[in-house]
């Protein structure tokens, strides 16, 4: 079980690394952030899904929905409430005293989701994962396997046909156009999410141990779709924020296929190298997460810094930040998403 926690801790790291590289607001030389987004996001509700326990008895049901709200919204909220008396602390020192200006941004801020833009540029993932747990906790509970492959199978189809809809009716400027479709806290994408968090928990399996065979064909696979889209063959985008999903098919063949590469490797990296830095910044990854693109606004009007520096800045602070909160805040273990329920202990009889 330790070599389990072992790749998964690490692919986790790398993939909050690829999460900074790709909010990096330069331009970069490579189309890194494209291949970035292929499949990172996905990769996670992969991850996510892949530890998923059913709720066996249906009166457990409050109680795990309350631990999952303590473990994901109570830090959102946190993490939310921190960096906006930041920001409104920098607005009124700047002579910001307009109240429209702060009734506005604090309308936008409760809706949440593709909304917010700037310091909450992620904020979306944490609660479009709640709602992706809190519906396939529903399916899994009330409905047998083959009614729950059914009922994925017309949300991944509605998520494509809300995709059609911001996308080529409204048309524009993808992050305009997934605007016009009001919807707080970016609840719609669960629709896309939980299909890859399905695909995590039913092929557990296959997850925690990638065989060479897979792991070759999935390399091919991946290979062979960024050759197409360098040749313009295929044009494939992917921003679950913004409700682009671009082919039905593609939608979950190259996401998949990338993550299989991703696991596959770090599953082989495991057994041959110690990437305890990796695991590292995985212990900080909710913090991360959440800092990283509002230590560069802070930072960038006095420093001047590339893509390393870029990352370099949106991973050292925040994990500095996730220490001090840990060691100086009361409870800070679960403002960092650290909650958990203890069991209660059975008295054993003489």
């Amino acid at each position: 079980m330790k070599k389990r926690i072992t790749w998964v801790d690490i692919t986790k790291g790398f993939l909050m690394i690829l999460v900074v590289i790709g909010h990096y607001p330069g331009e970069l030389e490579f189309p890194l952030a494209k291949y970035i987004y292929w499949f990172h996001m996905p990769a996670f509700f992969i991850l996510s899904g892949l530890f998923f326990k059913p709720v066996l008895e249906k009166k457990d049901i409050k109680l795990t929905v309350y631990k999952r709200f303590m473990q994901l919204i109570f830090p959102y909220l946190f993490f939310l409430t921190s960096i906006t008396l930041v920001r409104y602390g920098m607005e009124i020192s700047s002579g910001n005293l307009d109240i429209q200006w702060y009734l506005n941004d604090l309308w936008t801020i409760a809706v949440g989701g593709r909304f917010i833009r700037g310091a909450y540029g992620v904020f979306w993932f944490v609660t479009t994962l709640f709602f992706t747990y809190l519906l396939f906790m529903w399916l899994t509970t009330y409905f047998s396997r083959m009614k729950q492959f059914i009922i994925l199978g017309l949300f991944y189809v509605l998520a494509h046909f809300e995709s059609i809809i911001a996308m080529d009716v409204i048309s524009g400027k993808p992050s305009e156009a997934a605007q016009s479709i009001p919807m707080i806290w970016n609840i719609d994408v669960a629709l896309m999410a939980i299909v890859y968090f399905a695909i995590g928990y039913y092929f557990k399996e296959l997850w925690m141990d990638v065989s060479k065979r897979l792991l070759g064909t999935a390399v091919f696979v991946s290979a062979t779709a960024v050759l197409l889209e360098n040749f313009n063959i295929i044009e494939y985008r992917l921003s679950m924020k913004f409700l682009r999903y671009d082919h039905i098919l593609l939608d979950l063949v190259i996401p998949i296929s990338f993550t299989i590469v991703l696991i596959g490797c770090f599953q082989l990296l495991a057994e041959r190298l110690s990437l305890n830095w990796l695991q590292k910044i995985e212990n900080h990854s909710l913090t991360i997460m959440y800092l990283h693109i509002f230590a560069d606004i802070i930072l960038n009007d006095y420093f001047t810094y590339g893509l390393i520096g870029y990352t370099m800045i949106g991973l050292f602070i925040p994990i500095m930040v996730s220490i001090l909160i840990k060691k100086w805040i009361p409870y800070g273990t679960i403002l960092l998403g650290g909650f958990s329920i203890k069991k209660k202990r059975t008295p054993i009889s003489m």
